[in-house]
């Protein structure tokens, strides 16, 4: 193993600038961001209007998911919002109402820069941990169903609520993914009704991984994203691009992806590191190379 850890020390420092970036020094303009531990947290932080997105904070969130595909110091990610609500979807005043004046062209400018915040997240190799509390609709619903794992309260309140302001379900690929977490006929349901999903029927129909106390819900995220950061970082990448490819896979170019990837992990250090710590009896310590 240790030729490949010194082939990869001998990169070249063109392609490393170009592919390689750290992330921990970003300053977000809005929405809070910080680093720790190999988890970066993002805080939706409007807690005044339970954290509605904006034209300005969709396209930061779309471009720091995008720049997290090459990050190295960030190996997995808490999604969050602030005093007790997720996030409450677009805001009224400052996406709704000027969108009800605009053309074609500039919507679907709108809509195709949502759907490639999803986009970017189910990209980047970083597993995403959603802290869900209070309320979580329309685009904030969206937000949580893009993520790889979500953690939930009781108390709160999912909503695909777009039928509400008279739109179609089909919004930032929900009628693609809902169905997937929690089976075709309930997102129809959801889709169609736009009725908040409590926090415990959540969890019933695994749109939840687990329920939380409000009051530990933010630590539980961050312990079990920083469990996470701490295992094989790349093979964790692969094993989330497999997750979002295999759905348009049939059964037999699936088991040939997953022959090539699994061979792919097989060359780094981190599966080295793996058996020798196992010979000698002892937790690896893993360095996702």
């Amino acid at each position: 193993m240790t030729d490949r850890i010194d082939s990869a020390d001998r990169l070249d420092p063109a392609l490393a600038a170009g592919n390689r970036l750290t992330v921990a020094g970003y300053a977000a303009a809005h929405f809070g961001w910080r680093v720790e531990d190999g988890v970066g947290t993002v805080t939706l932080d409007r807690p005044e209007r339970k954290n509605p997105l904006t034209f300005d904070s969709y396209a930061e969130l779309r471009d720091l998911f995008h720049r997290l595909r090459h990050a190295t110091d960030v190996h997995a990610v808490v999604l969050q919002g602030a005093g007790g609500n997720f996030c409450s979807g677009g805001d009224v005043h400052e996406i709704i109402g000027p969108l009800v004046r605009l053309k074609a062209p500039e919507l679907l400018m709108f809509t195709r820069m949502t759907g490639a915040l999803v986009a970017a997240m189910r990209h980047c190799p970083q597993p995403i941990v959603a802290a869900v509390d209070g309320v979580c609709a329309g685009a904030g619903a969206i937000l949580a169903m893009a993520s790889d794992l979500r953690l939930g309260t009781a108390r709160s309140k999912t909503a695909f609520l777009f039928n509400r302001v008279g739109l179609a379900g089909c919004d930032m690929g929900a009628c693609a993914l809902l169905p997937r977490i929690v089976g075709q006929g309930r997102a129809s349901e959801l889709l169609y009704t736009g009725r908040a999903m409590p926090g415990e029927e959540a969890e019933r129909w695994g749109f939840f991984n687990r329920l939380c106390a409000p009051e530990a819900l933010p630590a539980e995220a961050l312990a079990l994203a920083r469990d996470i950061a701490q295992g094989p970082t790349f093979a964790h990448g692969i094993t989330k691009t497999m997750l979002h490819q295999e759905w348009a896979m049939t059964v037999d170019q699936a088991l040939e992806a997953e022959a090539q990837a699994q061979a792919l992990c097989m060359l780094t250090g981190d599966f080295g590191r793996a058996y020798e710590a196992f010979v000698a009896r002892r937790r690896p310590a893993f360095e996702g190379d």
